[in-house]
């Protein structure tokens, strides 16, 4: 039986994570909102550096990273060590008791290799099955999970996987048992109808008009796969979708600011 308490599932941009004052008072803002709360980040722009200081080549394909064995190395260290530790860090210094996991723990997301079509990505994971019992369990300890983006497969490789897809998938998950409100924050104050103007913040968008704006190509490239997975989150039982600026993460919460996602 769904439960009516709220449950708010976060994921916060790599573009505030590369920067530490916005991630400061993201953190802030978070920290301070009341109820439950799931957290899912991305790794920014450090694996890449790193990957850079240690020789290992990075090759991108449409803004997706191809994972090799070394670079699956370097977000490792990256994604579940340094940033989600430092975040875990931050929060519990701010009375947020929080604990770091990835996928891989618990066992409590499951994922298999990304078959090779057009493209083979290596080490990257599509996600099978999200288990609730994990995060319950926390939530029974008063403690929010911090989620970095990795899983594994069933024979145990470790697998970078989207962050906006854990998001997707761990909200529809939690919806069995919450009122579940999935926000991803980043840097634009919603969705753009002109993507160099931070004054187009469309407040609404349906599916409908999404899709038009697709074929008329109003919509930025790199926001197509965020949007997809806010809607197959709506399909999936999540009470609301909304997509706006981290530094308004209570007005966002609130449903005051940033682009709110709907069926027709």
């Amino acid at each position: 039986m769904i439960s009516s308490e709220k449950l708010y599932v976060v994921k916060i941009g790599g573009n505030i994570i590369d920067d530490e004052l916005k991630l400061d008072e993201f953190l802030n803002d978070f920290a301070k909102l009341d109820g439950k709360k799931i957290l899912i980040h991305g790794g920014g722009k450090l694996a890449t550096k790193l990957a850079k200081l240690l020789n290992i080549p990075q090759v991108m394909v449409e803004g997706r990273r191809i994972t090799d064995a070394e670079t699956l190395k370097v977000i490792t260290m990256v994604y579940a060590g340094h940033i989600n530790k430092r975040i875990v860090a931050a929060l519990n210094a701010k009375g947020c008791k929080s604990i770091g996991l990835t996928g891989t723990d618990g066992d409590f997301i499951q994922a298999h290799k990304r078959p090779v079509k057009n493209i083979d990505y290596g080490f990257v994971g599509d996600i099978d099955n999200v288990n609730p019992d994990l995060l319950i369990s926390l939530f029974h300890q008063h403690l929010t999970a911090i989620v970095a983006p990795l899983t594994a497969d069933r024979k145990g490789q470790l697998l970078n996987t989207n962050a906006d897809t854990i998001a997707k998938e761990i909200a529809v998950a939690m919806a069995k048992y919450f009122e579940v409100h999935l926000v991803y924050t980043f840097e634009k104050r919603g969705v753009l109808s002109d993507f160099n103007d931070e004054n187009t913040a469309i407040p609404l968008l349906s599916f409908n008009l999404y899709q038009q704006f697709k074929q008329e190509e109003k919509i930025f490239a790199g926001m197509i796969p965020k949007l997809d997975n806010a809607y197959a989150a709506i399909s999936g039982g999540v009470a609301s979708v909304r997509v706006g600026d981290a530094k308004d993460l209570k007005l966002l919460v609130n449903g005051k600011t940033g682009t709110r996602l709907i069926y027709d």
